[in-house]
């Protein structure tokens, strides 16, 4: 039940009528209709704008059309009244009963209260984290794999098919580096004395690999050409960090559908079809690129190479993916990827990359338009750093680690719940401070605490009119009598809860799982501020002494703020509190 969506329906209703009736011409176009929360909740439920958008095609005053309509809107029993304001704004209030509905509604439909058709069932690849299988996850990537979660979660609830897919870059130069660090760390643990040239990976989270391999081989790789050993190395340094990387994720709640390998696409052919493809369309030739920005021209060696005219789907320039050598660019294996995702009928591609990936957007963009011929879209979301502190002191690195925080050293702090809340409290392209001191503080300017202290209360409400023999099953609450709830903050109460199904279609619609975050602490605040409400107006008390049926309609409020909280709390993978500790 999307509220809004029904008054719009009910407004193109009316003004299809208002063209039976010769008022308006025939060949107008409604799509551009909203009705939506007015800016001033003074000026009423909700706003449209339809007067306004039709004047100019309907060639009449935009008031003209907005008195008209105001006037037929009064008819339905939902509207109480219908206001023109400005040149053609229409505000509109709603009928009590109305809101009261809305608990009815939540109490039937539980957490699926929300859930939307938008999708219609489109098949959606999010593809999230990615880090080079070099070591474990660290700060950056939590927030990456937060966002992508939740988003990947949003998309489900509002109707999508989703697909969470993690792309291991285990196809380049990184993972030789890995390699050659876990032999150092071979060599260690047969007695020898290493050094970690600039460029390797010290981290002591290698130290067990290299006492596993001096397990497994004794000293037999001690002094032998990289020739005997690189290729295996690799593979079981590989194996043995994706294994890692898989835990960490599971220590977030984060749970992949597709692992797709970087490494696969070498040697089978599928980057060649890939260029192939972009060559049968006419966008690959030969040709040498203008000096990059900023260099002289002296120092620029201009050399011959297989390009991409990426420009052609709207990049600055075009693309190198052969160098002059014949080897491929690091985009080629990306566009190959990318067109076994296009391959595999997916409707929407999304991408979430770190801030440092922002010139690659375009480039990314332009590939997949090219591929998809332009059917395909891909999002790009870029994920801005996270800064931690800690007594009032910037965090500093992991020992583990040996150059960064690590995704364990935060949920280890914290735990999953909390980190994942906080990873969403900023829009993704936004900074985020990760302050360890105030994100367990039990207070108000915590929105992780506030919100599930809010779930928690109402549970605590629920317990104590049990104890009071007073019924509180779902199927129960949904047949109070909700004309009981009639104070302005429980309308207030029930008007927010109204706005959880077009959140959730405007978070998804946007890729912003963000505004779920928002949108709860929003929620949790009016439900405190009525709870306290009800310590000074008896009237306002879940609980009524003596009088079961007023007790079940504010209880039934209650709970509908509580289950829409846990739907909301579930897009963002976090559970739900039941008491607060």
């Amino acid at each position: 039940m999307n509220l809004f969506a029904e008054i719009r329906h009910l407004i193109i209703a009316t003004l299809e009528q208002m063209v039976a009736q010769d008022a308006l011409p025939a060949t107008l176009n409604f799509d551009p209709i909203t009705a939506e929360p007015p800016r001033d909740p003074a000026h009423g439920d909700m706003a449209t704008n339809a007067a306004m958008v039709l004047a100019k095609p309907a060639g009449m005053k935009p008031r003209d059309i907005a008195e008209a309509l105001a006037a037929q809107l009064q008819n339905d029993p939902r509207i109480t009244s219908a206001e023109v304001a400005g040149p053609g704004f229409i505000n509109l209030r709603l009928a009590p009963s109305v809101w009261q509905n809305v608990a009815r509604q939540v109490l039937n439909q539980g957490t699926d209260f929300g859930r939307a058709i938008l999708g219609a069932g489109q098949r959606v690849n999010v593809e999230y984290v990615s880090a080079n299988p070099t070591g474990p996850l660290h700060v950056g990537h939590t927030r990456g794999a937060v966002f992508g979660d939740a988003l990947a979660s949003l998309l489900d609830f509002a109707g999508y098919d989703v697909t969470r897919e993690y792309y291991i870059n285990d196809g380049g130069a990184q993972v030789d580096v890995l390699a050659r660090s876990v032999y150092l760390r071979y060599l260690e643990a047969n007695g020898k004395e290493v050094a970690f040239p600039d460029g390797t990976y010290p981290g002591d989270y290698l130290i067990p690999l290299g006492e596993a391999l001096a397990k497994m081989y004794g000293d037999k790789l001690v002094d032998q050409p990289e020739s005997e050993w690189l290729d295996h190395i690799r593979d079981f340094a590989t194996d043995a960090m994706m294994n890692l990387i898989r835990e960490d994720l599971a220590a977030l709640g984060v749970e992949m559908d597709v692992f797709y390998s970087e490494k696969s696409l070498y040697g089978t052919g599928q980057i060649e079809a890939a260029i192939a493809s972009l060559e049968a369309k006419g966008l690959i030739y030969e040709g040498v690129l203008e000096p990059p920005k900023g260099k002289k021209p002296e120092d620029w060696e201009p050399r011959e190479q297989t390009l991409f005219k990426s420009t052609e789907h709207g990049d600055d320039v075009d693309r190198p993916v052969k160098k002059s050598d014949g080897s491929w660019t690091y985009f080629a294996p990306d566009i190959a990827y990318h067109y076994d995702k296009v391959s595999r009928d997916f409707d929407m591609l999304i991408d979430i990359f770190g801030a440092d990936h922002g010139g690659y957007v375009k480039r990314m963009k332009a590939a997949v338009s090219a591929l998809s011929d332009g059917h395909v879209p891909l999002d790009i979301k870029l994920t801005q750093l996270v800064k931690l502190f800690k007594n009032g002191e910037p965090f500093k690195m992991s020992k583990r680690a040996g150059t960064f925080v690590t995704l364990r050293d935060v949920v280890d702090q914290v735990g999953p719940d909390v980190t994942r809340f906080v990873m969403l409290t900023r829009k993704n392209d936004a900074m985020l401070d990760f302050d360890f001191d105030k994100v367990l503080e039990q207070s108000r300017e915590n929105p992780v605490f506030y919100v599930q202290y809010a779930h928690a209360r109402v549970a605590s409400i629920l317990r104590k009119a049990q104890e009071a023999g007073v019924e509180v099953a779902d199927a129960t609450l949904m047949d109070a009598d909700l004309t009981k709830l009639d104070h302005d903050a429980e309308l207030g109460l029930l008007r927010k809860l109204a706005e959880w199904p077009r959140l959730v279609e405007t978070a998804a619609r946007s890729n912003e799982p963000h505004r779920v975050a928002f949108y709860l602490y929003e929620l949790a605040s009016d439900f405190h501020s009525l709870y306290h409400l009800g310590r000074s107006e008896d009237g306002l008390r879940a609980l009524q002494e003596g009088d079961a049926a007023t007790s079940q309609a504010k209880i039934a409020l209650s709970r509908a703020v509580a289950i829409v909280i846990a739907a909301g709390l579930g897009i963002l993978g976090v559970t739900p509190a039941q008491e607060m500790r």
